[in-house]
């Protein structure tokens, strides 16, 4: 039975990974969500329902689109597989539980703002202010605060801590740090409470230091070019999301 669930929310990942990439496509172009159905970007024709199976039609296509052979950017396939293998791991950590549905739903929230900061270097008030609200509205659902998401008290005060320590950082750097990355660290703040928020702040930071300091070496970035800071914050959001609690009781039992 366990395999079964495993598997059933493999496959509502990778569908809602689709949807991730549809929505990635078209809200940094202001575009409607609803119509018109999907289609190629190059030729434009109209794509059936075989194009768009999650991840079997991109391997089975291999990459490119049946109709004019344009290539299909590798980021449809590796978003399908995440979401999908992602959903299945918060199935095993929370099992059947209102709390599953929500944060799966904040999960999605956190693909679609790391690939849409990783393209397009935009954090869209569109999507972080209504979930926002959302989260603070959500909260008092979880009265003990023990799971992954966080209570009323904790949410507030994440929230607050999230947006106070980055608008600081802000205001230290003359603008080195985006507006949108304030606003996404109150939301992340208000998802995974306090004190986790310490650890989705710290998972980012950690993460974006390697990713710099990686293309660096590499070559790919020179000194004083900036890189996107929401995809490693969205990480690191996930992270605080599934093993918060146990990073902060560790941390705690070595201090």
């Amino acid at each position: 039975m366990l395999i079964s669930w495993i598997i059933f929310f493999f496959i509502l990942g990778a569908i809602l990974g689709s949807f991730i990439n549809m929505l990635s496509d078209r809200l940094p172009a202001e575009k409607s969500i609803v119509a018109p159905g999907s289609g190629c970007d190059v030729c434009g024709k109209r794509l059936g329902i075989a194009d768009l199976i999650p991840i079997f039609s991109y391997i089975f296509l291999k990459g490119r689109c049946r109709y004019c052979g344009a290539g299909i950017p590798q980021r449809a396939l590796w978003v399908e597989i995440a979401t999908a293998c992602l959903f299945g791991l918060f199935w095993v950590m929370l099992g059947p539980s209102v709390e599953l549905g929500i944060s799966l739903l904040y999960l999605c929230v956190f693909i679609t703002l790391f690939v849409i900061d990783l393209e397009k270097g935009l954090i869209l008030n569109v999507i972080i202010y209504p979930f926002m609200v959302l989260a603070l509205l959500l909260s008092p659902l979880y009265l003990q605060g023990d799971g992954l998401l966080a209570n009323l008290s904790s949410s507030f005060f994440g929230g607050l801590t999230g947006f106070g320590l980055f608008l600081l950082i802000y205001i230290a750097s003359r603008g080195g740090m985006g507006e949108g990355d304030i606003k996404m660290a109150g939301f992340i703040g208000l998802v995974c409470g306090f004190p986790n928020i310490f650890v989705a702040i710290f998972a980012g930071i950690v993460l974006g230091g390697l990713a710099a300091a990686g293309l660096m070496l590499s070559g790919k970035r020179r000194k004083g070019q900036t890189i996107p800071f929401g995809p490693f914050l969205a990480v690191g959001a996930v992270t605080a999301m599934l093993f918060g609690s146990q990073i902060m009781e560790w941390y705690l039992a070595l201090a």
